[in-house]
């Protein structure tokens, strides 16, 4: 009975020995270090082991030297994501992944991040399929093309610059020809094609070659116009900005052909397209409006610069100007319509020295009005 005793007691001994050997070999060791794309240790980043027989999960945060390291890690295949930190983790905002790593009982096994090393593999192709590499060499080869593409167009864009700001108008439109020739796909040549087509009709003394070039202009301009709309910038802003400032000198060209009208619409599409600047397209369409002798139009244009921007003096000078143009005689007096000398008053306390300052004076006397700088200010009583 003793000799049965101490055997069943040498078993239970036994047994309790083999037990941490055996939980040993049911688990592994995971292990590694991550490192960001210069090469320096990704620390407090955060991988995560997601099991992928029972989707149990493991979060493993880095040391000081971007290392980690577990034990008991089941056995099985493992997705391992890589995030730079907690918050990146709670928000999914992973920087690498790993699909189906193995992990070995008994073993450690090892799993590296390195970025920096990743992009140099990638760059040369290394772990890609045939059909992945084939891929990856067309987009390199188009990004050159491109690269070579954007050189030469610039070159071209400041060739044509250089001979314009010197007042060469058909050398710059050579250049940027030559450059619609390389790619006819970029905005900005048309755009820049059709201000130096404008800008050399005014140099032009015969009207038919004139209005040929404002007819050029014009084409470029509504190329540049449909090139920006169907390729639009990330920004908005800026894109309502270059687009707006491609329609205002689409006016112009208009305006210069005597297409009044077509310049008042491009205008208005000006207006609508950078609400910020639509002050400047009223005062222009102002301007063409009142070249063009249509002075009812004109005054509704300023009254708009007005309501958009009420401090701009130079609206209420042409507004004057054009309200002056509806005066009659009645005897030997000059009778304005009401609010001329209002408007010209306006201009005066903005702008008392400004540039039409002694014109709206003049206007002011042609009609009986007074030079009244304090327009719209109460008068301040003094106290005796």
């Amino acid at each position: 009975m003793k000799k049965q005793l101490a055997i069943f007691a040498v078993t239970v001994f036994v047994s309790a020995f083999c037990v941490p050997v055996v939980f040993a070999q049911a688990s592994g060791t995971v292990k590694g270090a991550c490192k960001d794309a210069q090469g320096n240790p990704l620390v407090d980043a955060i991988v995560v082991f997601e099991n992928l027989d029972n989707g149990q999960k493991y979060s493993l945060k880095t040391n000081k030297k971007g290392e980690y390291f577990s034990l008991g890690l089941s056995s099985g295949k493992y997705n391992v994501t890589l995030y730079k930190s907690a918050d990146d983790a709670k928000a999914g905002k992973q920087i690498d992944f790993v699909k189906g790593f193995g992990v070995q009982l008994g073993e450690d096994n090892v799993l590296d991040f390195d970025q920096k090393k990743e992009q140099e593999n990638q760059a040369k192709g290394v772990g890609l399929t045939p059909e992945q590499l084939k891929q990856m060499q067309e987009a390199q080869a188009k990004q050159q093309k491109e690269v070579t593409t954007v050189k030469s167009l610039n070159e071209k864009l400041s060739a044509a610059k250089t001979a314009a700001d010197a007042g060469d108008f058909d050398a710059a439109i050579a250049d940027l020809n030559d450059a619609n020739q390389v790619d006819p796909s970029r905005d900005l040549i048309w755009f820049k094609l059709g201000d130096y087509n404008r800008l050399s009709a005014a140099k032009q003394t015969d009207p038919a070659e004139k209005q040929k070039r404002f007819g050029a202009a014009i084409e470029a301009y509504q190329k540049a116009i449909e090139l920006k709309t169907a390729t639009p910038d990330k920004d908005p802003a800026k894109q309502a900005a270059n687009l707006a400032a491609y329609y205002n000198n689409l006016a112009e060209a208009y305006a210069k052909a005597n297409r009044v009208d077509d310049a008042v619409k491009t205008y208005a599409l000006a207006a609508q397209t950078e609400p910020s600047s639509a002050a400047q397209y009223y005062f222009n369409t102002g301007a063409v409006l009142t070249n063009a002798g249509k002075v009812d139009d004109a005054i509704q244009a300023f009254d708009k610069v007005i309501a958009t921007d009420p401090n701009r003096a130079d609206a209420y000078y042409w507004k004057g100007v054009n309200m002056i143009g509806k005066a009659t005689l009645q005897g030997d007096k000059m009778v304005a319509p009401p609010g001329t000398a209002d408007a010209f008053q306006k201009y005066l306390e903005l702008q008392p020295t400004g540039t039409y300052a002694d014109a709206a004076k003049q206007m002011l006397a042609s009609i009986g009005g007074s030079v009244e700088t304090s327009f719209g200010n109460k008068k301040k009583t003094t106290k005796k």
